[in-house]
């Protein structure tokens, strides 16, 4: 395998070679204090306020180049190698002057302060080259992401519906100069892997899936980084060193998905925005819990694999998947393994993932036609929140009783869990609201939930409980049920 020793991406119009860079430098830091580019902001410096937005564009498997918004203060330089940096410096318009996107945001009053404002402009120019007249809830998905203290939204949401008046999408930079980019990656592309040394340690980018394998059993103490938006926060939240890292995120192998009769499987680095299509159209009862995954950044930045195998017991996928019987293929050189997502949770902080394992793919079984699927989402502020308790609900009743059920909690308990006495006790009743309320005191024999900044032991609870009869409430078509959609704790 040939070893290269610098990283190399192109930075707005410029081509950056690094072949000494931490493993742990932010995108924000290297922008910021290293490029003097300071139009990107550090708000909170989690993936949360959009200040730091910029786009990142990559080559995709088939080769064609696509820009996406993320959170420059939690991605690292060295998940850039191979990709496309676009700072709000690079904008400009036809004339020279301010950009179609800038131009609205002035003329529509779309700014205050204006230190998050650079940030907004950035997932506006994303969602625009994308959409160039986008309604009012896509402007509203895509500001998910963006926070602004003293505008108020209503002035942005006028100025993106206006971008398009100011130019042609088609006449942008970057969709002009996208053959010519296009063509600077691909020659970016040498089939080696990269390793950096640095004092704060090395960064490895494998070359491919095979040698991500390799890499993994001459390094079985790496930490893998997809999309960091977990990883992202233990750098600047809480100062962890995480050396050496290996990042994976340019592995298009990894994001791939197969749509089957009975099941749908994907790629480990799948993000959350690469698999919403697909929700959508074949788990439609997920969409709205895809649509709050954090902000349209981290569901760029975030993946599905990266989601399960940090085993958080509140990441948003593992209990609808657990739910609907998902399993994963865990990779250690050349051998795989197949097991049951609820059995790869073994306790907080402990999952069945040997040193040099990691999680290549997770197959989704399709709801059946005669069974009903659901899961909610409960945190303190609707849009991009982390979760206080998510439920997720399986239920095939046949004759009006609960033949088979499934249920599966985040938040309750140390790990992601299924609800096994709780189901027990359903099986065989009838499907009543009834039944219902008998089976709610059993929630106590599985879960022992804590207190904890979120929420309190007793919320979550009742939250749990409650999710239960909510889902009996949308599916057994009993007249006269009112029902919020979005919970807010």
């Amino acid at each position: 395998m040939t070893v290269r020793d610098a990283i190399r991406f192109y930075l707005n119009d410029r081509l950056v070679e690094l072949s000494d860079v931490a493993p742990d430098r932010t995108l924000l830091d290297f922008l910021r204090l290293d490029r003097v580019l300071r139009g990107t902001k550090e708000g909170c410096a989690e993936g949360d306020c959009g200040a730091c937005t910029v786009l990142v564009g990559r080559l995709g498997a088939d080769g064609t180049l696509a820009y996406e918004g993320v959170n420059a203060c939690i991605r690292f330089v060295g998940s850039l190698d191979g990709t496309h940096v676009v700072t709000v410096e690079h904008l400009r318009g036809a004339d020279g002057g301010l950009h179609p996107v800038q131009q609205a945001m002035v003329d529509y009053h779309g700014s205050q302060c204006g230190f998050c404002t650079p940030g907004i402009v950035m997932s506006l120019y994303g969602l625009w080259l994308e959409t160039p007249t986008p309604s009012v809830a896509e402007i509203e998905r895509a500001l998910q992401g963006n926070l602004c203290r003293c505008t108020g939204y209503a002035p942005i949401v006028r100025a993106a519906q206006a971008v398009s008046n100011y130019g042609a999408v088609v006449e942008d930079a970057l969709n002009r100069e996208r053959a010519e980019i296009t063509a600077r990656l691909e020659a970016l592309r040498d089939g080696q892997r990269v390793v950096v040394s640095s004092a704060r340690g090395d960064l490895i980018v494998p070359a491919s899936v095979d040698d991500l394998a390799s890499v993994l059993e001459e390094r079985p103490e790496a930490t893998i980084v997809a999309g960091a938006t977990d990883v992202g926060l233990w750098v600047t939240k809480f100062m962890r060193e995480i050396a050496p890292v290996v990042f994976i995120g340019q592995l298009t192998a990894l994001q791939n998905i197969d749509v089957g009769s009975d099941a749908i499987t994907f790629g480990a680095g799948v993000s959350y925005s690469q698999a919403f299509k697909v929700i959508a159209e074949h788990v439609p009862q997920l969409q709205e819990l895809w649509e709050r995954i954090g902000g349209a950044q981290v569901r760029n930045m975030g993946t599905l694999g990266g989601n399960i195998a940090n085993g958080s017991p509140i990441g948003d996928t593992p209990p609808p998947l657990i739910a609907l019987g998902a399993t994963i293929v865990l990779r250690k050189g050349d051998a795989r393994r197949e097991i049951k997502l609820e059995d790869f949770f073994i306790a907080y902080g402990k999952q069945d993932r040997a040193p040099g394992e990691f999680v290549e793919s997770i197959r989704v079984p399709r709801p059946g036609a005669d069974e009903m699927f659901a899961a909610y989402k409960v945190t303190k502020r609707r849009d991009e929140d982390i979760t206080a308790t998510l439920g997720a609900f399986r239920v095939r009743v046949v004759e009006g009783i609960v033949a088979e059920v499934v249920i599966a909690y985040g938040g309750m308990a140390g790990t992601p869990m299924r609800a096994k006495a709780v189901e027990a006790a359903l099986v065989g009743r009838p499907w009543t609201m009834g039944s219902i309320e008998a089976v709610l005191p059993v929630f106590g024999e599985d879960f022992t939930p804590l207190t904890d900044w979120r929420a309190s032991a007793e919320y979550r609870m009742l939250a749990g409980r409650n999710l239960l009869r909510r889902f009996f409430l949308e599916t057994s078509g009993e007249p006269g049920m009112r029902i919020i959609r979005h919970e807010v704790a």
